[in-house]
């Protein structure tokens, strides 16, 4: 067990914040599987301040959640305290977490996310206002830098701790990498050695071995877990076990299709049958990766637009695999 500020999390297991992907149906799934501590996807200060619907709708958890960090994205101080003061009052959440890590074109495009990694100074400004806003404990998410030759993270992390902010998590890559290359852990290490605050350390965790091999080369407090759960929740309860020193269950086809359709349903009543389900078909590609014909089945996947035809494909593709006879394919295609 470790703590954020007054905050007990149950263990090291982090699951990142990860847009159009970590709404409440996908949270209760982490949770399900032992996630120490869950992040909301990024949630627009201007959206909040702008009393947009959709987004207020974001701030939403089940009490299942807890503990939840939730995260807010944007550059102007008076709009980002404005929206913090209202997650403090009006959401349900333990952490607010404040993004200076996304390196997406159109969060960066407006000033926000890993462009404030160029402006030292203003991360503090922003970190140590919103900070004297709230209650509640106010961590921050970075990436080591801009790019190779502007890496500053031991700084800046330096700087948001000054700020008083809880915790750190640290993606040892920069945003000029986006997603490609391979995250620089030994960063993550430096910022752990120069700040006193708990750092969550974030980049290619996608197996136990790499979760295991990430607090021992970084010393760090816990371990962010993005993309390796993506279809893969079993991870998560595959690190449990790992720090339980328990030997983990081999993970069953039947399975990971069970819990394809539970997370439909659960996407379906959050939002409805026609978004969900469009959104499910990622999800679903994800859920049967490495599976045997996969690479064949994911294109019916994208004709996906019920829960029926999900249940359809998948419950042909689990017979297709018991009989070792995939004709189904060109019957459906056909």
């Amino acid at each position: 067990m470790w703590k954020i500020a007054d905050i007990e999390i149950e263990n090291q297991i982090v699951i990142a914040p990860m847009a159009g992907v970590s709404n409440m149906a996908f949270r209760m799934i982490a949770k399900q599987f032992g996630a120490g501590l869950i992040y909301t996807e990024m949630i627009s200060d201007k959206g909040i301040c702008y009393d947009s619907i959709r987004t207020k709708d974001m701030t939403i958890i089940d009490k299942s959640e807890h503990p939840i960090s939730m995260q807010l994205f944007g550059s102007d101080i008076d709009s980002m305290v404005k929206a913090a003061i209202f997650l403090d009052d009006h959401s349900d959440c333990d952490i607010i977490d404040i993004n200076f890590g996304c390196p997406v074109r159109k969060i960066v495009t407006n000033g926000g996310g890993s462009e404030l990694l160029k402006t030292p100074d203003k991360i503090y400004d922003i970190v140590s206002n919103v900070v004297n806003a709230v209650k509640k404990p106010v961590t921050v998410k970075i990436r080591i830098g801009w790019d190779l030759d502007s890496i500053n993270c031991v700084k800046v992390a330096q700087l948001i701790e000054k700020a008083g902010a809880s915790a750190i998590a640290v993606h040892g890559r920069t945003r000029s990498q986006m997603y490609t290359g391979k995250a620089d852990w030994s960063y993550i290490k430096q910022v752990k050695d120069a700040v006193s605050i708990p750092v969550i350390g974030n980049g290619d965790v996608t197996s136990v071995e790499m979760f295991k091999q990430m607090l021992e080369e970084t010393n760090c407090d816990a371990v962010m877990i993005g993309r390796g759960v993506l279809g893969d929740p079993w991870l998560i309860r595959q690190c449990n076990d790992y720090l339980n020193n328990q030997d983990s269950k081999e993970i069953t086809v039947r399975e990971k299709f069970d819990l394809a359709l539970k997370h439909a349903a659960s996407l379906i009543e959050l939002k409805g049958e026609k978004i969900a389900m469009r959104e499910m078909r990622g999800h679903a590609m994800w859920y049967i990766q490495g599976i045997p014909y996969s690479a064949k089945v994911k294109p019916l996947m994208i004709k996906v637009h019920s829960y029926n035809d999900l249940e359809v494909v998948l419950n042909k593709y689990m017979d297709a695999l018991e009989k070792d006879d995939f004709r189904f394919i060109q019957q459906i295609n056909s």
